[in-house]
């Protein structure tokens, strides 16, 4: 059974990565994936888990477990898609991209790729990109014309959310298990999360030429556009849109509640705002600017397709086939930074939060008290592993930023493949070489400033 999951997963994973050839919704294979793994599992829950299984917890908790979990990622994905949404259909982008009065491909990506680097590092990876794709298509007209725009905002968003302790979910798992501190990951990896972004901006600036053609008006927006609009309901449907995306990490700071409380705390708050808002208009004037309207336009596959990859992902977690390749990689490479620069690569692969949670797991945290009584010979390698340690930064670092290889490789790669429709090979071709080197390079600064100091 253990074989089976692997070589099912692997399976479902090349379903994915070739839909378009094969015209199968890669909804539908991460469903059919998660499942068959799930069920291999519960199958081989004797041999595969027998201390869950000897606890009372089997398989069936696992699941429940691990369920819970990615239950508070897709609430708070579509929280933040119904804000955006909501936005959208107020007209409130227009302000913003109003302001963006450049049409060459050059200006516009360096444009596009420093404002998602630091939106990210205040919001998160996941939300920003949602806000920036929803930007792009008011800026640039034609999927194929936009996909290379939406690949750079998949690079900035993993690069700005590295540098921050709530822009990555495996930078906020760091932080709330005390491996890092806010100030320690900010000063020490600003840079090299700079410079993975500047890197695939520098060679964009060579290889692109002309303009990005505008987009016309949009279909949808048919029915909308006869209904007025005024300025002070964009403006403030735009400001409490953009507000309650930034007041999630001071909601989940001051709480302690998880994030997707914050984000549909503002989603009730625009709920209500927009419903008092319009109230005095016909219903099928009102229904289209409000959150019951805009539901409507939610991008439910993909919302299912990160429930899916999630799933499967997590049952090979759960069996242990994640455990066995941080192993392999300890045993392997020895190398503190090699472990971590594979642990990188390794996340455009499988997601990157069981890949740091079981990094955590097999590289405890060492106190001060542990590493002053560790023998002369193992202080050197126990000092990586103290609070803000070098392992711990460039963990965060590598898992927050090498899952940009490939586009299924993080949450803000799924999200985009889902609302854009981004094929996988179309990426490997046109986006991975330049993440890939963008990563290298802010590794390679990284080590670079610890040479120096």
């Amino acid at each position: 059974m253990y074989a089976w999951m692997a070589l099912i997963f692997v399976v479902g994973y090349l379903c994915i990565a070739l839909e378009h050839p094969l015209r199968i919704d890669k909804a539908a294979a991460a469903l059919l994936t998660a499942v068959l793994c799930w069920t291999l599992l519960v199958l081989g829950e004797g041999s595969i888990l027998p201390a869950a299984a000897a606890g009372g917890h089997g398989v069936i908790g696992e699941l429940r477990h691990h369920l819970g979990e990615i239950s508070e990622i897709l609430f708070f994905l579509l929280g933040a898609m119904t804000i955006v949404e909501l936005v959208d259909s107020h007209e409130g982008f227009r302000t913003i991209t109003g302001r963006i009065q450049t049409r060459k491909r050059v200006h516009l990506v360096w444009i596009v790729g420093l404002m998602t680097f630091f939106l990210s590092a205040v919001l998160d990876n996941l939300t920003t990109t949602i806000v920036m794709v929803s930007l792009l298509r008011k800026l640039v007209r034609g999927r194929p014309e936009r996909w290379l725009y939406v690949g750079v905002v998949v690079i900035a968003a993993n690069a700005g959310g590295a540098w921050s302790p709530i822009g990555d979910v495996t930078t906020t798992m760091l932080w709330i298990g005390s491996q890092i501190s806010a100030p320690g990951v900010i000063a020490g990896l600003f840079l090299p999360s700079l410079v993975c972004l500047l890197v695939p901006l520098t060679i964009l600036s060579f290889t692109l030429r002309g303009e990005a053609p505008r987009p016309r008006a949009l279909a949808h927006h048919a029915k909308e556009s006869r209904i007025r609009i005024t300025d002070f309901e964009r403006n403030l449907v735009l400001a409490l849109g953009l507000g309650s995306l930034l007041f999630v990490p001071v909601f989940k700071t001051v709480t302690h509640l998880p994030p997707y409380m914050g984000i549909l705390f503002g989603v009730g708050l625009l709920w209500v705002v927009t419903d008092v808002l319009h109230r005095g208009k016909h219903a099928e004037d009102k229904h289209p600017l409000s959150v019951a309207g805009v539901l409507r336009r939610i991008d439910t596959p993909s919302v299912l397709f990160f429930l899916g990859i999630l799933l499967a992902v997590s049952s090979l977690a759960s069996a242990g086939h994640l455990a066995q390749v941080s192993t392999a990689l300890r045993d392997g490479f020895g190398n503190v930074y090699a472990i971590n620069y594979a642990i990188g690569l390794l996340s455009a692969v499988v997601d990157n939060v069981p890949l740091v949670a079981g990094a955590m797991k097999m590289y405890p945290l060492v106190d001060a008290q542990t590493l002053a009584a560790a023998p002369a010979a193992e202080q050197a390698w126990l000092g990586h592993f103290v609070a803000d340690g070098t392992f711990w930064e460039m963990l965060a670092y590598c898992a927050g930023t090498g899952g940009s290889s490939l586009i299924i490789g993080s949450a803000a790669g799924v999200a985009a493949m889902g609302m854009e429709r981004i094929g996988f090979i179309w990426y490997l071709k046109r986006v991975s070489l330049l993440a890939l080197l963008g990563y290298s390079a802010g590794a390679a600064t990284y080590l670079g400033l610890l040479a120096l100091n």
